[in-house]
């Protein structure tokens, strides 16, 4: 939203709701009303807003250019892939750990989607974890604002590690083994510096 994109399907155990108008302002707010309270139905959220619920279904097959699948391991098969290519999309970025299943990823690879692995564009959570432990260590106090600077460089780095090294390796394009090579470089270099190979 805050990019200028509009946010239409949110799904939940019990199925997706999809609101064409958006879901922004007090709908976000009301969201996280509801995940406070522990109450994770959607159709909540679709009584609430007059939109459109699907029970037992996964958003997939409605058409948007881009894609987050950001609950559970695997909840994005091969024919959720091609329904989403089907329908035009054109990104697909993880924020979970492993929401797309191996052939989903390799359907996405494949077709040329801008495909990011949860490794590379789930990483701010983690990031933000170590961002807060330094500061608690060195018992700086940072604003809102400067954590969110120190985010956007530790995320621009990593988009630019996936792009130089997939294209290194010759897939430019291919943020899956750009993430992949990459994180094991790092490591590996790490290892190497400390003496530990």
């Amino acid at each position: 939203n805050q990019l200028g994109g509009n946010v239409v399907t949110i799904s939940g155990p019990d199925g997706f709701v999809y609101d064409q108008e958006g879901i922004k302002g007090e709908k976000i707010d009301y969201l996280l009303e509801m995940r406070s309270s522990g109450r994770d139905q959607v159709k909540d959220y679709a009584d609430k807003f007059k939109v459109e619920f699907y029970a037992g279904k996964r958003p997939w097959s409605v058409k948007a250019d881009i894609a987050f699948p950001c609950a559970t391991q695997n909840e994005l098969d091969a024919n959720d892939a091609k329904e989403l290519l089907k329908n035009g999309c054109v990104c697909v970025t993880e924020g979970a750990n492993m929401p797309a299943t191996l052939d989903a990823a390799k359907i996405f690879i494949d077709a040329k989607v801008l495909y990011s692995q949860g490794k590379a564009s789930n990483a701010g959570g983690v990031a933000t974890s170590g961002l807060e432990m330094s500061q608690n260590s060195m018992r700086l106090p940072w604003s809102k604002d400067e954590v969110d600077m120190r985010l956007h460089e530790i995320m621009r780095n990593i988009h630019r590690t996936c792009v130089e090294t997939a294209e290194k390796y010759g897939v430019p394009g291919n943020y899956v083994i750009g993430a992949n090579i990459g994180g094991f470089l790092k490591v590996a270099n790490a290892m190497l510096d400390q003496g530990l190979v």
